[in-house]
């Protein structure tokens, strides 16, 4: 392919590597891939890349216009004669700017007739919330103050003070951007006048200052529902800070921090805790009184209990989150053994340990367990 000169076109087909009978995606394709190729930003200083980009791009002018290629087809160079001259190679540069909108961003912005929007969303906020270890299992109902961005009243959140809104920047004329020419492209910019609003406040509010938006305090009223986590977030869409100029309001994220239990430790929906009992109670069996989340229950321990036996009582535990059913609470049994005893009992232990006996030979940890299992 040899550039395109005073004397002699070379045929637009060839120009762009493609058959007569090709499409408009084929076309697409084989000048996307040329003029990414010969793009002068891509070769600075290159005038025969420079003439290999125009000239692909006059191909790809003529060959995409419906009417400029059947008189191509029937005449030749002669029938599109103004096209490369007057007209010149970016005389379809909307078409262009389709095609290289991603791979060069601002500079084929050529329609930039898209007004910019003002409009901003509210930031998002967030509120710690500590509640008491049985307020997360049964859930609760509580208010709370929250320091917000309000819209201002005084000027309807327009930010200025005869409620009219901003003016059109005049640096900009509205648009956002402003357009450099830089060779054979028009490169636009963001406005650093307006910073790409396409407005300007001129006649602030008094109250905001111009904000739109004024500091607030705002109660909300939390529902906890039970069965929740430390950690658990809830989500109040709209709730924190105002959006500015028509935006729409951030979202309120309330984080709940559960307080420990005095004896109770959770583990998904069951609760668990331990009941120290005596050597007597855990040989002999007994019946105890313990805590529950709900107030007590009676809980019967056999004969021979083992320390580190656990119970589990049924529909104890928490309750599962937006769902129906609960979770259980399970009782582990640490049998104590006394550290000081009187005359009285200690003989009454020697005299218990002459009817029994225990070989202490070592054996695993393992084998421990199943004999303390056929015991329990």
């Amino acid at each position: 392919m040899s550039p395109v000169n005073n004397v002699t076109k070379v045929d637009y087909y060839e120009v762009l590597g493609v058959t007569r009978d090709a499409n408009d995606q084929e076309l697409k394709t084989a000048y996307r891939r040329l003029a990414m190729q010969y793009h002068p930003d891509r070769n600075p200083g290159d005038a025969e890349a420079e003439e290999k980009f125009k000239e692909c791009s006059e191909a790809y002018q003529v060959l995409t216009d419906a009417q400029k290629r059947a008189a191509y087809d029937r005449y030749g160079h002669a029938g599109v004669s103004g096209v490369g001259g007057n007209g010149g190679p970016f005389a379809g540069a909307q078409d262009i700017g389709d095609i290289f909108g991603d791979l060069f961003g601002e500079m084929f912005n050529v329609g930039g007739n898209r007004r910019p929007s003002r409009a901003q969303r509210g930031r998002d906020l967030r509120y710690e919330l500590n509640i008491a270890f049985e307020e997360a299992v049964f859930g609760k109902e509580t208010e709370i103050n929250i320091h917000r961005m309000e819209v201002c009243i005084d000027c309807a959140g327009t930010g200025t003070r005869n409620k009219q809104g901003p003016a059109t920047c005049q640096q900009c004329q509205g648009r956002g951007q402003v357009r450099y020419q830089q060779g054979f492209f028009s490169i636009a910019r963001t406005c650093n006048v307006c910073s790409g609003t396409g407005t300007m406040i001129t006649n602030p509010c008094p109250t905001c200052r111009g904000e739109a938006r004024v500091p607030r305090d705002h109660k909300i009223t939390v529902n906890v529902p039970a069965g929740v986590e430390d950690g658990t977030r809830i989500r109040y869409q709209g709730e924190a800070d105002a959006g500015r100029f028509g935006g729409p309001n951030g979202d309120l994220y309330i984080v709940l921090s559960v307080k420990a239990h005095e004896f109770f430790e959770r583990d998904g929906n069951d609760l668990n805790c331990v009941i120290p009992i005596s050597v007597p109670q855990a040989a002999l069996g007994d019946e105890l009184v313990i805590p529950t989340l709900e107030g007590e229950t009676t809980l019967k321990i056999p004969e021979g209990t083992q320390s580190g036996k656990e119970f589990r009582i049924r529909g104890k535990g928490v309750p599962h989150l937006n769902e129906r059913g609960r979770g259980d609470l399970i009782v582990q049994i640490a049998v104590q053994t006394p550290k000081k005893l009187t005359k009285v009992q200690r003989e009454l232990l020697r005299q218990l340990a002459e009817t029994m006996t225990v070989e202490n030979k070592p054996t695993s940890r393992s084998l421990f367990s199943k004999v303390k299992e056929m015991f329990s």
